[in-house]
């Protein structure tokens, strides 16, 4: 059974959903854009036999704290300091990670300065390589390298809902994507500010890809147990992006599945099965 609580870090209100046994080893999930931890209402119970799984929302998103970007600072490594409060709340002090799109610079930055929390990660379309950019980075390279407000503004059709149902669909087989997570994430841009604290975010992700050289020391350095499955599909998040762990990580195993950016809307069974066969030694 998976519940659905709140806790208070740092003044917000951090909602979360938790299942499994807490005798077991923990599984910290972290979800990317346009979503939020309902992302993984397919994966949880097919887990919760073998782990104990925890999966916030970050600010911003969900139902968490969604403080106005006039009074909040939405970049990455402001998630990344909530997130890191909100694991040492819950006191966690080791975990696997599940790392997806905007989860990957976030958790990545956790293990960067937390490396002895790291037991072991997944990395779904979670990106940490020039690699795995896709066509669309090199426009948002010129909206960084020359920010104005009209393009700012072009961005917020990344938020139209036809925009968002492609994000879940494209890649994927016709017939084979629920409705309902792309509902729920369109439900949510209609909340207020929404659209302010998300191009914030996306102007700030030119310095995820500054890190990319240091989370790629930290693969090096630490070779934790890391699974790569990738929905090969994908337009964003590019498959050679999950080749390239290989370069720096000898742990590192990669798998596909014919899907897209969303691959646990279509192949969550299956992905569960590759981690729980990958992660063979979490008792």
């Amino acid at each position: 059974m998976t519940a659905y609580k709140k806790i208070n870090v740092k003044g917000l209100n951090i909602f979360y959903r938790e299942a499994g046994d807490i005798s077991k080893p923990t599984m910290l999930l972290l979800h990317g854009f346009p979503t939020a931890s309902h992302m993984f209402r397919h994966l949880m119970p097919l887990l919760s036999h073998k782990f104990h799984l925890i999966a916030p929302d970050f600010p911003g998103f969900g139902q968490s704290s969604s403080p106005d970007h006039t009074r909040f600072e939405y970049t990455f490594d402001h998630l990344a300091e909530v997130t890191t409060a909100f694991v040492e709340e819950l006191n966690l002090d080791k975990f696997y990670m599940y790392v997806f799109d905007y989860g990957a610079p976030i958790g990545f930055r956790i293990a960067l300065h937390h490396p002895d929390w790291i037991s072991g990660i997944v990395s779904q379309n979670g990106n940490v390589y020039q690699e795995g950019l896709g066509k669309k980075w090199a426009e948002r390279q010129d909206f960084w390298n020359r920010p104005t407000e009209a393009k700012r503004n072009s961005y917020r059709n990344a938020f139209a809902p036809a925009t968002i149902k492609d994000q879940y669909t494209f890649g994927t087989q016709p017939g084979t994507v629920s409705p309902d997570g792309y509902t729920l994430d369109i439900a949510y841009t209609r909340t207020a500010g929404y659209a302010d604290r998300q191009l914030d975010l996306i102007y700030d992700y030119q310095n995820n890809i500054k890190m990319y050289p240091e989370f790629q020391a930290y693969l090096r350095q630490y070779q934790p147990k890391l699974l790569a499955v990738w929905g090969k599909n994908d337009p964003s998040f590019i498959y050679p992006g999950a080749e390239a762990f290989q370069k720096d990580d000898a742990h590192a195993k990669v798998a596909f599945v014919d899907s897209g950016h969303f691959a646990l809307e279509t192949h969550a069974t299956e992905i569960a099965q590759m981690m729980i066969e990958y992660f063979s030694d979490a008792k």
